[in-house]
């Protein structure tokens, strides 16, 4: 008999929200860059806010995965609702990124065992957001729906469309940082980038499993549950 109870689905994205930006937070503030899917909007963020103090990391986070998602609509020719639903996910977890900034500070650590402990938790929370979001129905970030929508649409195999997409993030944010800054930053796109890039998955992997032993993730809401599967697809 199974034992899991269900009712986690909701649950698994309210998680996701909280920890993927506190990670990402916590990933910055380590000065060792940032994984490469978010380093465009890091980029931009650090120009733009030189000149505009109100110009936020999440604001360019939310702003970005928009035209992401404007991009995805031109790509498959095709609107979606869940677009417009990714890009409320996109506009929470923009201010919730910038209310971990609030709590913990924008300023980049300076002590070497700050920046190393904040690289590693910013990664291994991280890792363990996305798993969570794995384990949701309700709208992921633009970053996640590009790489599943492109894949559908085209019939493409679903990694190396992820790996496509993650060099060209990369791609974009290293011509971005030459063009704004002129110079090559290693806060920007440096050692924490390539930890991410190398560890995220095996992470997102075993902290899939630890949640999926816990229990189960379905809805709470199976009548509202079918509704929102109804405008989804």
């Amino acid at each position: 008999m199974n034992s899991k109870k269900g009712n986690f689905a909701e649950l698994a994205y309210v998680m996701g929200m909280i920890l993927c930006p506190l990670g990402v937070c916590l990933s910055a503030k380590s000065g060792f860059g940032v994984s490469m899917v978010v380093a465009p909007a890091y980029v931009l963020y650090l120009r733009i806010s030189e000149t505009l103090p109100w110009f936020t990391f999440g604001k360019s986070e939310y702003i970005f995965q928009g035209l992401l998602l404007i991009l995805l609509g031109i790509a498959v020719r095709r609107f979606k609702w869940k677009y417009l639903l990714s890009f409320v996910t996109a506009f929470l977890y923009g201010n919730i990124l910038d209310l971990w900034y609030d709590v913990l500070g924008a300023e980049q650590y300076t002590v070497f065992w700050q920046r190393g402990m904040s690289c590693v938790l910013g990664t291994v929370i991280t890792s363990l957001a996305i798993a969570f979001f794995l384990r949701t129905y309700l709208p992921q970030e633009a970053y996640e729906m590009f790489v599943k929508d492109i894949s559908d649409t085209f019939h493409k195999d679903t990694t190396k469309v992820k790996w496509i997409f993650d060099f060209t993030a990369l791609c974009i944010a290293v011509i971005l940082m030459l063009v704004l800054f002129r110079r090559f930053a290693f806060d920007m796109v440096g050692f924490n980038t390539v930890l991410a890039t190398i560890v995220n998955a095996p992470l997102i992997g075993i902290f899939g499993k630890i949640l999926d032993r816990a229990g189960s993730f379905d809805s709470s809401f199976p009548q509202f549950y079918e509704k929102f599967q109804s405008i989804m697809n």
